[in-house]
């Protein structure tokens, strides 16, 4: 196994532990992930060869295959065939696109009670908002007001409505600096996206919801810009709250 980078603190070595054969690829997967989450295993370093993996953990070369595959597909680890430097399986960060995809599937296949959601996003947009007041560049703030202009135009469709919508939101969380924050809201608003488009659907007046919500946007954008945190992030919380309650739909599909 390849040494971590100098200059870290002592790490215990990996310590694989056989698996029972029931389910055994995806407790071969919790096996690496305990090594990972333990600090035995981290960016960079190899896995052991199948063959030594599959002999310590008592299971077949195919379990071991089918979890790499898995962690593959999730961005924990590259596979490359050869013999060279970089050949092998090698733990690898997991890029923000990841994260924000498996997070984006998690929200959306789970049956969160929306009321969890909303609060959620609360928290999350607050955060996120505020930030920005703090954080956003001259390119950040001038991205907003497009999508705020953008929104402005009466013959907006609800379709392309809800990708300036979806987008501004996006906008401030990326603005905000803290990619975590950033990944988890954007992964929450997006899992949202169709349910926000349903509920624009059936507003009985559209243009007079579409007025409130875009004077909610220009308020936030302008608060943002005007670098005031709180207000920003009271306003945002206005919004979210305001579409919850006045919608169609969002307290429908066993929210309580």
């Amino acid at each position: 196994m390849n040494e971590a980078s100098t200059g870290d603190a002592p790490r215990a070595e990996p310590a694989w532990r056989p698996v029972p054969r029931s389910r055994a690829y995806e407790l071969v997967v919790d096996r690496i992930e305990e090594q990972i989450v333990s600090g035995a295993l981290r960016v960079g370093d190899h896995l052991p060869p199948e063959r030594e993996l599959a002999s310590w953990l008592e299971v077949s070369r195919a379990a071991v295959r089918e979890a790499i595959r898995t962690l593959e597909a999730h961005g924990v680890v590259s596979s490359s065939v050869g013999s060279g430097k970089g050949a092998g399986t090698v733990v690898t960060a997991m890029t923000s696109g990841a994260l924000t995809r498996m997070l984006r599937l998690h929200v959306a296949l789970t049956s969160f009670p929306m009321v969890d959601v909303i609060e959620a996003r609360v928290m999350l947009e607050r955060t996120s908002a505020a930030l920005a007041a703090r954080e956003a560049s001259a390119e950040d703030l001038a991205l907003m007001r497009s999508l705020v202009d953008a929104m402005d135009d009466p013959a907006l469709g609800r379709e392309e409505f809800n990708e300036f919508d979806t987008r501004f939101h996006v906008a401030i969380a990326e603005a905000a600096g803290n990619r975590l924050v950033a990944d988890m809201t954007i992964a929450i608003r997006e899992s949202m996206k169709q349910r926000v488009l349903e509920g624009f659907r059936g507003a009985a007046d559209w243009p007079a919801t579409s007025e409130v919500l875009r004077g909610h946007h220009r308020g936030v954008m302008e608060a943002v810009e005007a670098r005031r945190g709180e207000l920003a992030a009271d306003l945002v919380e206005e919004h979210i709250r305001y579409a919850f309650a006045h919608l169609p739909g969002f307290r429908s599909g066993g929210d309580r």
